[in-house]
């Protein structure tokens, strides 16, 4: 009896350490990336484009980036080996793009091309960020 006590025990216990990777796994799968793409010379309106996109990102979607289904990146389109996203995304300025990853593949991707025409309204800029960020998140599930 004592035996098959331990070895439920093991069991319960090598279930359950097995799970929260088996789910992380999982989630890692599907995710949404929000890239923000500059260059060296960034003008007011560019930092504020930056300082924008972030707040939308860190306060309405926290849990997902705890969870890594949403990452923020600042990517110099400048700087060496990132000259490439240029061509990739047809960059022609400085640009908040949504790109949705599953299993290590970039399934699909959109410029936020009103972050522009938003900058001088921060909340319509914020409400249209979160907007496109919701429907992307739905698609990574």
């Amino acid at each position: 009896m004592k035996k098959l006590f331990f070895v439920m025990l093991a069991a319960v216990a090598v279930i359950s350490a097995g799970f929260p990777a088996f789910a992380r796994q999982d989630m890692a799968r599907s995710k949404v990336v929000a890239y923000y793409f500059h260059g060296a010379f960034r003008c007011s309106t560019c930092t504020t484009i930056e300082k924008y996109s972030k707040e939308a990102v860190k306060i309405n979607f926290s849990e997902a980036l705890e969870s890594s289904k949403l990452e923020f990146k600042t990517v110099n389109v400048e700087d060496r080996g990132n000259e490439h996203f240029v061509k990739d995304y047809q960059l022609y300025t400085k640009s908040l793009i949504l790109s949705l990853v599953k299993d290590d593949k970039e399934i699909k991707s959109k410029n936020l091309d009103k972050i522009w025409q938003y900058a001088g309204n921060k909340q319509k800029f914020i409400d249209y960020v979160t907007g496109e960020i919701e429907g992307f998140l739905k698609d990574a599930q």
